[in-house]
């Protein structure tokens, strides 16, 4: 998971080594001082490349990190809905401290992967599984019972209390 972040750092320190083991070599030579640029510039040409491609990594590693860090939160999220069948939004926020909005972002994120079916109340802010097949089988919002058009994979919002049915194929 932290491959990158470790490449990066190494290529970053070898990158400083080799131009320190350059200038020193310079250092302790007896040339004259044109010479003595020249290895100097020469170092750092050599070490550039190291130092530059350890910094890309340390980035990328950087961002896989937050990438797999989201990804853990969302299988939490996942878990707690589907083991209790009804969770708080706020609860989970709080649990995976997290703000409404990041929730509700992994919540679509989920539903769009196919991952997630159910719905969620947003004024009371419950969020519920169910299982596709029954939420297919009787085109009625599980929250007030109100008329639904289910059309597939997707979100559809009950146009009677507000409630968003989720769909995964």
């Amino acid at each position: 998971m932290n491959s990158g972040k470790t490449i990066g750092t190494i290529l970053i320190v070898a990158g400083i080594a080799v131009a320190l083991l350059g200038v020193i070599w310079v250092a302790t030579s007896t040339l004259t001082t044109a010479a003595a640029v020249l290895g100097i510039a020469l170092a750092l040409i050599r070490a550039a490349p190291l130092v530059g491609v350890g910094v890309v990594m340390l980035v990328r590693g950087r961002h896989e990190a937050q990438e797999f860090a989201r990804a853990d939160k969302q299988r939490k999220l996942l878990g707690m809905v589907e083991t209790q069948g009804k969770v708080r939004i706020s609860d989970v926020a709080l649990e995976l401290n997290a703000s409404r909005e990041e929730v509700q972002h992994w919540i679509y994120d989920l539903v769009d992967k196919g991952f997630f079916s159910g719905y969620v109340n947003w004024d009371s802010g419950d969020l519920y599984s169910q299982s596709v097949s029954q939420l297919r089988g009787n085109n009625r919002c599980p929250n007030c019972g109100g008329e639904l058009e289910l059309a597939g994979k997707g979100v559809i919002k009950c146009p009677f209390c507000g409630a968003e049915v989720f769909l995964a194929t």
